[in-house]
Protein backbone atom coordinates (compact mmCIF):
# COMPACT_ATOMS: atom_id res chain seq x y z
CA UNK A 1 0.00 0.00 0.00
CA UNK A 2 1.26 3.48 -0.86
CA UNK A 3 2.33 5.21 2.37
CA UNK A 4 0.12 8.25 1.82
CA UNK A 5 -3.50 9.14 2.25
CA UNK A 6 -5.47 8.37 -0.90
CA UNK A 7 -6.20 12.05 -1.59
CA UNK A 8 -2.49 12.91 -1.47
CA UNK A 9 -1.31 10.36 -4.08
CA UNK A 10 0.20 12.04 -7.16
CA UNK A 11 1.83 11.08 -10.43
CA UNK A 12 5.22 11.46 -8.74
CA UNK A 13 4.28 8.80 -6.18
CA UNK A 14 3.28 6.33 -8.88
CA UNK A 15 6.42 7.03 -10.90
CA UNK A 16 8.52 6.55 -7.75
CA UNK A 17 7.07 3.05 -7.40
CA UNK A 18 8.34 2.25 -10.88
CA UNK A 19 11.73 3.90 -10.32
CA UNK A 20 12.16 2.02 -7.03
CA UNK A 21 10.91 -1.29 -8.47
CA UNK A 22 8.19 -1.74 -5.85
CA UNK A 23 7.15 -5.34 -6.32
CA UNK A 24 3.52 -6.34 -6.69
CA UNK A 25 2.45 -8.41 -3.69
CA UNK A 26 0.00 -8.80 -0.83
CA UNK A 27 -0.93 -5.11 -0.54
CA UNK A 28 -0.30 -3.82 -4.08
CA UNK A 29 -1.44 -5.01 -7.48
CA UNK A 30 -0.79 -3.35 -10.83
CA UNK A 31 -3.12 -3.46 -13.82
CA UNK A 32 -2.39 -2.02 -17.24
CA UNK A 33 -6.04 -1.50 -18.20
CA UNK A 34 -9.48 -1.53 -16.64
CA UNK A 35 -11.46 -4.78 -16.78
CA UNK A 36 -13.94 -5.18 -19.61
CA UNK A 37 -17.71 -5.56 -19.46
CA UNK A 38 -17.97 -9.33 -19.70
CA UNK A 39 -19.18 -11.31 -16.69
CA UNK A 40 -15.78 -12.98 -16.47
CA UNK A 41 -13.98 -9.62 -16.31
CA UNK A 42 -16.36 -8.29 -13.68
CA UNK A 43 -15.97 -11.37 -11.50
CA UNK A 44 -12.19 -11.07 -11.76
CA UNK A 45 -12.37 -7.41 -10.72
CA UNK A 46 -14.58 -8.21 -7.72
CA UNK A 47 -12.32 -11.11 -6.73
CA UNK A 48 -9.34 -8.72 -6.72
CA UNK A 49 -11.15 -6.16 -4.55
CA UNK A 50 -12.56 -8.67 -2.05
CA UNK A 51 -9.20 -10.43 -1.72
CA UNK A 52 -7.61 -7.23 -0.37
CA UNK A 53 -10.46 -6.70 2.11
CA UNK A 54 -10.17 -10.28 3.36
CA UNK A 55 -6.39 -9.97 3.84
CA UNK A 56 -4.39 -6.88 4.88
CA UNK A 57 -6.00 -4.29 2.65
CA UNK A 58 -4.09 -2.59 -0.15
CA UNK A 59 -4.05 -0.57 -3.36
CA UNK A 60 -5.30 -1.81 -6.73
CA UNK A 61 -3.67 0.45 -9.31
CA UNK A 62 -4.86 0.71 -12.92
CA UNK A 63 -2.65 2.33 -15.56
CA UNK A 64 0.72 0.77 -14.67
CA UNK A 65 2.33 -1.87 -16.89
CA UNK A 66 4.08 -4.67 -15.02
CA UNK A 67 6.69 -7.12 -16.23
CA UNK A 68 5.04 -10.21 -17.69
CA UNK A 69 6.81 -12.63 -15.33
CA UNK A 70 8.44 -10.46 -12.68
CA UNK A 71 5.65 -8.51 -10.95
CA UNK A 72 7.76 -5.32 -11.11
CA UNK A 73 6.18 -2.15 -12.54
CA UNK A 74 7.88 -1.04 -15.74
CA UNK A 75 5.85 1.88 -17.16
CA UNK A 76 3.22 4.42 -16.08
CA UNK A 77 1.05 4.19 -19.16
CA UNK A 78 -2.16 5.67 -17.80
CA UNK A 79 -5.73 5.25 -18.94
CA UNK A 80 -7.67 7.21 -21.54
CA UNK A 81 -11.03 7.60 -19.81
CA UNK A 82 -13.60 9.88 -21.40
CA UNK A 83 -15.64 10.52 -18.23
CA UNK A 84 -13.59 9.84 -15.11
CA UNK A 85 -16.34 10.63 -12.58
CA UNK A 86 -18.75 8.29 -14.35
CA UNK A 87 -16.15 5.51 -14.37
CA UNK A 88 -15.52 5.93 -10.64
CA UNK A 89 -19.27 5.77 -9.95
CA UNK A 90 -19.55 2.65 -12.11
CA UNK A 91 -16.72 0.87 -10.29
CA UNK A 92 -18.08 1.88 -6.89
CA UNK A 93 -21.54 0.60 -7.83
CA UNK A 94 -20.09 -2.67 -9.09
CA UNK A 95 -18.23 -3.20 -5.80
CA UNK A 96 -21.28 -2.32 -3.73
CA UNK A 97 -23.62 -4.66 -5.62
CA UNK A 98 -21.23 -7.52 -6.32
CA UNK A 99 -19.64 -8.16 -2.90
CA UNK A 100 -21.33 -9.23 0.35
CA UNK A 101 -21.26 -7.89 2.99
CA UNK A 102 -20.50 -4.40 1.74
CA UNK A 103 -16.85 -3.44 2.28
CA UNK A 104 -16.67 -0.27 4.43
CA UNK A 105 -14.20 2.48 3.68
CA UNK A 106 -13.26 1.79 0.04
CA UNK A 107 -11.86 4.83 -1.77
CA UNK A 108 -11.29 5.42 -5.48
CA UNK A 109 -9.04 8.20 -6.77
CA UNK A 110 -8.20 9.28 -10.30
CA UNK A 111 -4.60 10.52 -10.43
CA UNK A 112 -4.09 13.03 -13.23
CA UNK A 113 -1.00 12.41 -15.36
CA UNK A 114 1.07 14.89 -17.34
CA UNK A 115 0.02 13.34 -20.68
CA UNK A 116 -3.68 14.09 -19.96
CA UNK A 117 -4.37 10.47 -19.07
CA UNK A 118 -5.20 9.21 -15.57
CA UNK A 119 -4.27 6.34 -13.30
CA UNK A 120 -7.00 4.86 -11.12
CA UNK A 121 -6.15 3.86 -7.54
CA UNK A 122 -8.67 1.79 -5.59
CA UNK A 123 -7.80 1.65 -1.89
CA UNK A 124 -9.35 -1.27 -0.05
CA UNK A 125 -9.04 -1.37 3.76
CA UNK A 126 -8.49 -4.47 5.82
CA UNK A 127 -12.15 -5.05 6.63
CA UNK A 128 -13.42 -5.44 10.19
CA UNK A 129 -16.51 -7.34 8.96
CA UNK A 130 -14.73 -9.86 6.76
CA UNK A 131 -14.88 -12.32 5.15
CA UNK A 132 -16.50 -10.88 2.01
CA UNK A 133 -17.71 -13.00 -0.86
CA UNK A 134 -18.16 -12.27 -4.55
CA UNK A 135 -21.87 -12.65 -5.26
CA UNK A 136 -22.07 -11.42 -8.85
CA UNK A 137 -24.03 -13.38 -11.46
CA UNK A 138 -24.20 -16.67 -9.58
CA UNK A 139 -20.60 -16.47 -8.36
CA UNK A 140 -20.33 -17.38 -4.66
CA UNK A 141 -16.68 -17.51 -3.60
CA UNK A 142 -14.35 -16.01 -1.01
CA UNK A 143 -10.85 -14.77 -1.89
CA UNK A 144 -7.83 -13.66 0.10
CA UNK A 145 -4.26 -12.65 -0.75
CA UNK A 146 -0.69 -13.70 -0.14
CA UNK A 147 2.56 -12.32 -1.52
CA UNK A 148 1.81 -14.26 -4.72
CA UNK A 149 -1.57 -12.60 -5.28
CA UNK A 150 -5.17 -13.66 -4.71
CA UNK A 151 -6.43 -17.17 -4.08
CA UNK A 152 -9.71 -18.84 -3.11
CA UNK A 153 -10.12 -19.32 0.64
CA UNK A 154 -10.64 -22.81 2.06
CA UNK A 155 -13.00 -23.85 4.86
CA UNK A 156 -10.40 -23.50 7.61
CA UNK A 157 -9.45 -19.97 6.54
CA UNK A 158 -13.12 -18.98 6.40
CA UNK A 159 -13.70 -20.26 9.93
CA UNK A 160 -10.71 -18.27 11.20
CA UNK A 161 -11.85 -15.13 9.35
CA UNK A 162 -15.32 -15.23 10.90
CA UNK A 163 -13.82 -15.74 14.37
CA UNK A 164 -11.36 -12.84 14.00
CA UNK A 165 -14.14 -10.52 12.84
CA UNK A 166 -16.13 -11.23 16.00
CA UNK A 167 -13.00 -10.86 18.15
CA UNK A 168 -12.23 -7.36 16.77
CA UNK A 169 -15.70 -6.07 17.65
CA UNK A 170 -15.47 -7.61 21.10
CA UNK A 171 -12.09 -5.94 21.78
CA UNK A 172 -13.56 -2.55 20.99
CA UNK A 173 -16.57 -3.12 23.24
CA UNK A 174 -14.38 -4.33 26.09
CA UNK A 175 -12.06 -1.31 25.82
CA UNK A 176 -14.99 1.08 25.94
CA UNK A 177 -16.64 -0.67 28.87
CA UNK A 178 -13.37 -0.76 30.81
CA UNK A 179 -12.73 2.95 30.26
CA UNK A 180 -16.30 3.94 31.20
CA UNK A 181 -16.01 1.89 34.39
CA UNK A 182 -12.79 3.67 35.35
CA UNK A 183 -14.14 7.14 34.51
CA UNK A 184 -17.30 6.40 36.54
CA UNK A 185 -15.00 5.52 39.47
CA UNK A 186 -13.02 8.74 38.86
CA UNK A 187 -9.88 6.81 37.90
CA UNK A 188 -8.75 9.59 35.55
CA UNK A 189 -5.33 11.16 34.77
CA UNK A 190 -6.06 13.89 37.35
CA UNK A 191 -8.73 14.17 40.09
CA UNK A 192 -11.95 14.97 38.21
CA UNK A 193 -14.74 17.28 39.32
CA UNK A 194 -17.65 15.34 40.83
CA UNK A 195 -20.28 16.06 38.21
CA UNK A 196 -22.06 14.15 35.47
CA UNK A 197 -19.74 13.53 32.54
CA UNK A 198 -19.95 13.31 28.78
CA UNK A 199 -17.45 10.92 27.19
CA UNK A 200 -16.55 10.77 23.50
CA UNK A 201 -14.45 7.88 22.19
CA UNK A 202 -12.92 7.60 18.74
CA UNK A 203 -11.54 4.07 18.43
CA UNK A 204 -9.82 3.04 15.18
CA UNK A 205 -10.10 -0.66 14.49
CA UNK A 206 -6.40 -0.81 13.59
CA UNK A 207 -5.49 0.39 17.11
CA UNK A 208 -5.83 -3.17 18.37
CA UNK A 209 -3.22 -4.58 16.01
CA UNK A 210 -0.21 -5.88 17.98
CA UNK A 211 2.44 -3.18 18.32
CA UNK A 212 0.31 -0.44 16.69
CA UNK A 213 1.91 2.91 17.54
CA UNK A 214 1.91 6.43 16.06
CA UNK A 215 4.41 9.26 16.24
CA UNK A 216 2.55 11.94 18.18
CA UNK A 217 5.16 14.64 17.58
CA UNK A 218 3.31 16.32 14.72
CA UNK A 219 0.14 16.59 16.77
CA UNK A 220 1.75 17.79 19.99
CA UNK A 221 3.65 20.57 18.20
CA UNK A 222 0.31 22.25 17.45
CA UNK A 223 -1.55 22.29 20.75
CA UNK A 224 -4.55 24.06 19.24
CA UNK A 225 -5.40 20.88 17.39
CA UNK A 226 -6.63 18.97 20.45
CA UNK A 227 -8.75 21.21 22.68
CA UNK A 228 -10.77 19.67 25.51
CA UNK A 229 -14.54 20.00 25.23
CA UNK A 230 -15.93 23.27 26.67
CA UNK A 231 -12.48 24.80 27.25
CA UNK A 232 -10.85 27.78 25.54
CA UNK A 233 -7.61 27.65 27.55
CA UNK A 234 -5.95 24.48 28.75
CA UNK A 235 -2.72 22.74 29.67
CA UNK A 236 -0.97 19.79 28.06
CA UNK A 237 1.61 17.12 28.84
CA UNK A 238 2.92 13.77 27.71
CA UNK A 239 1.93 10.84 29.89
CA UNK A 240 2.39 7.08 29.93
CA UNK A 241 -0.55 6.50 27.57
CA UNK A 242 0.36 9.18 25.04
CA UNK A 243 -0.53 12.88 25.07
CA UNK A 244 -3.04 14.74 27.24
CA UNK A 245 -4.72 18.15 27.11
CA UNK A 246 -6.80 19.29 30.09
CA UNK A 247 -8.37 22.24 31.87
CA UNK A 248 -9.14 22.69 35.56
CA UNK A 249 -12.14 24.10 37.40
CA UNK A 250 -12.10 26.75 40.13
CA UNK A 251 -11.69 24.06 42.82
CA UNK A 252 -8.50 22.83 41.17
CA UNK A 253 -9.93 19.58 39.81
CA UNK A 254 -9.93 18.53 36.17
CA UNK A 255 -13.06 19.74 34.38
CA UNK A 256 -12.33 18.39 30.90
CA UNK A 257 -9.55 16.45 29.20
CA UNK A 258 -8.60 14.74 25.95
CA UNK A 259 -6.32 11.70 25.98
CA UNK A 260 -4.64 10.74 22.71
CA UNK A 261 -3.35 7.20 23.11
CA UNK A 262 -0.20 6.03 21.35
CA UNK A 263 -2.24 3.51 19.35
CA UNK A 264 -4.51 6.24 17.91
CA UNK A 265 -7.50 6.07 20.26
CA UNK A 266 -8.95 9.42 21.37
CA UNK A 267 -10.89 9.81 24.63
CA UNK A 268 -12.53 13.16 25.45
CA UNK A 269 -14.17 13.54 28.86
CA UNK A 270 -16.10 16.65 29.89
CA UNK A 271 -17.62 17.62 33.25
CA UNK A 272 -18.79 21.14 32.40
CA UNK A 273 -21.56 20.62 29.85
CA UNK A 274 -23.70 18.71 32.37
CA UNK A 275 -22.69 20.61 35.52
CA UNK A 276 -25.93 21.30 37.44
CA UNK A 277 -24.50 24.48 38.97
CA UNK A 278 -24.20 26.00 35.49
CA UNK A 279 -27.71 25.06 34.32
CA UNK A 280 -29.84 25.41 37.44
CA UNK A 281 -30.34 21.72 38.10
CA UNK A 282 -30.13 18.28 36.52
CA UNK A 283 -30.52 19.61 32.98
CA UNK A 284 -29.00 18.62 29.65
CA UNK A 285 -28.56 21.94 27.81
CA UNK A 286 -30.38 20.98 24.63
CA UNK A 287 -28.46 23.28 22.29
CA UNK A 288 -25.11 23.78 24.01
CA UNK A 289 -24.11 20.11 24.30
CA UNK A 290 -24.91 19.40 20.64
CA UNK A 291 -23.20 22.59 19.50
CA UNK A 292 -20.05 21.74 21.47
CA UNK A 293 -19.76 18.21 20.09
CA UNK A 294 -20.43 19.35 16.52
CA UNK A 295 -17.77 22.04 16.95
CA UNK A 296 -15.02 19.89 18.52
CA UNK A 297 -15.44 16.56 16.68
CA UNK A 298 -13.80 17.76 13.41
CA UNK A 299 -10.65 18.66 15.40
CA UNK A 300 -10.37 15.15 16.78
CA UNK A 301 -11.05 13.49 13.42
CA UNK A 302 -8.43 15.78 11.87
CA UNK A 303 -5.86 14.45 14.36
CA UNK A 304 -6.44 10.88 13.21
CA UNK A 305 -6.30 11.94 9.57
CA UNK A 306 -2.98 13.74 10.19
CA UNK A 307 -1.63 10.57 11.80
CA UNK A 308 -2.81 8.69 8.68
CA UNK A 309 -4.88 6.31 10.82
CA UNK A 310 -6.55 3.65 8.72
CA UNK A 311 -10.35 3.57 8.67
CA UNK A 312 -12.83 2.52 9.98
CA UNK A 313 -13.11 4.45 13.23
CA UNK A 314 -15.77 3.65 15.82
CA UNK A 315 -17.38 6.64 17.54
CA UNK A 316 -19.01 6.16 20.95
CA UNK A 317 -20.82 8.75 23.06
CA UNK A 318 -21.52 7.98 26.72
CA UNK A 319 -23.21 9.98 29.48
CA UNK A 320 -22.17 9.15 33.06
CA UNK A 321 -24.05 10.08 36.23
CA UNK A 322 -27.18 11.33 34.44
CA UNK A 323 -29.97 9.50 36.30
CA UNK A 324 -32.71 12.07 36.98
CA UNK A 325 -31.57 14.46 34.26
CA UNK A 326 -34.08 15.93 31.80
CA UNK A 327 -33.69 17.78 28.52
CA UNK A 328 -33.60 21.54 28.83
CA UNK A 329 -36.19 22.99 26.42
CA UNK A 330 -38.34 26.11 26.15
CA UNK A 331 -41.31 26.29 28.47
CA UNK A 332 -43.60 26.44 25.43
CA UNK A 333 -42.67 22.81 24.67
CA UNK A 334 -44.77 20.31 26.57
CA UNK A 335 -42.53 18.20 28.82
CA UNK A 336 -43.74 15.36 31.00
CA UNK A 337 -42.18 15.59 34.45
CA UNK A 338 -41.74 11.82 34.35
CA UNK A 339 -39.52 12.08 31.27
CA UNK A 340 -36.23 11.96 33.10
CA UNK A 341 -33.32 9.68 32.36
CA UNK A 342 -33.74 6.50 34.36
CA UNK A 343 -30.20 5.17 33.96
CA UNK A 344 -27.01 6.23 35.70
CA UNK A 345 -24.97 5.56 32.56
CA UNK A 346 -26.18 5.98 28.97
CA UNK A 347 -23.92 3.98 26.64
CA UNK A 348 -25.15 5.01 23.20
CA UNK A 349 -24.78 2.67 20.19
CA UNK A 350 -21.64 2.97 18.10
CA UNK A 351 -21.31 5.02 14.93
CA UNK A 352 -18.89 3.72 12.28
CA UNK A 353 -16.85 6.37 10.45
CA UNK A 354 -15.84 4.96 7.06
CA UNK A 355 -14.54 8.16 5.45
CA UNK A 356 -12.68 11.24 6.61
CA UNK A 357 -15.02 13.35 4.48
CA UNK A 358 -17.84 13.35 7.02
CA UNK A 359 -19.95 16.11 8.54
CA UNK A 360 -20.11 16.24 12.32
CA UNK A 361 -23.80 17.12 12.49
CA UNK A 362 -24.69 14.11 10.35
CA UNK A 363 -22.41 11.64 12.12
CA UNK A 364 -23.61 12.69 15.57
CA UNK A 365 -27.33 12.89 14.89
CA UNK A 366 -28.10 9.25 15.86
CA UNK A 367 -26.36 9.90 19.20
CA UNK A 368 -28.32 13.10 19.76
CA UNK A 369 -31.61 11.40 18.87
CA UNK A 370 -30.87 8.63 21.38
CA UNK A 371 -30.26 11.13 24.19
CA UNK A 372 -33.51 12.96 23.39
CA UNK A 373 -35.25 9.54 23.32
CA UNK A 374 -34.00 8.90 26.87
CA UNK A 375 -35.64 12.19 27.86
CA UNK A 376 -39.02 11.32 26.33
CA UNK A 377 -38.68 12.96 22.90
CA UNK A 378 -38.91 11.20 19.51
CA UNK A 379 -35.75 12.87 18.21
CA UNK A 380 -33.49 15.89 18.59
CA UNK A 381 -35.49 19.08 18.10
CA UNK A 382 -32.45 20.92 16.76
CA UNK A 383 -32.75 19.40 13.26
CA UNK A 384 -35.24 20.50 10.64
CA UNK A 385 -37.06 18.26 8.16
CA UNK A 386 -34.18 18.56 5.68
CA UNK A 387 -31.74 17.14 8.27
CA UNK A 388 -29.96 20.45 8.88
CA UNK A 389 -28.88 21.36 12.39
CA UNK A 390 -30.73 24.66 12.97
CA UNK A 391 -30.22 25.25 16.70
CA UNK A 392 -33.89 25.43 17.62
Amino acid sequence: MIKKSLDAISEEDLQAMIDNSVLEGKTIEYKQSLPGNSDTDKKEFLADVSSFANASGGDLIYGIVEGSDTGFPVRLEGLAIENVDQEIIRRDSMIRDGIEPRIPGIGIKAVNLSDSKVALVIRIPNSWISPHRVCYSGHNKFYSRSTNGKYQMDVTELRIAFTLSETAAERIRRFREDRIGKIFANETPFPFCETAKMVLHLIPLISFNPGQRYDLGEITSGLGKMPPLSCNSYNSRFNFDGFLTYCVSIDGKTASFVQLYKNGIIEAVDGLLLNPRLHGGLIIPSVTYEESLIGWLPSYISILKTLNVELPIFLFLTLIGVKGYSMGVKRSILVNEADKIDKEVLMLPEIVIESYDVTAKDILRPCFDSIWNACGFPQSLNYNEAGDWVKK
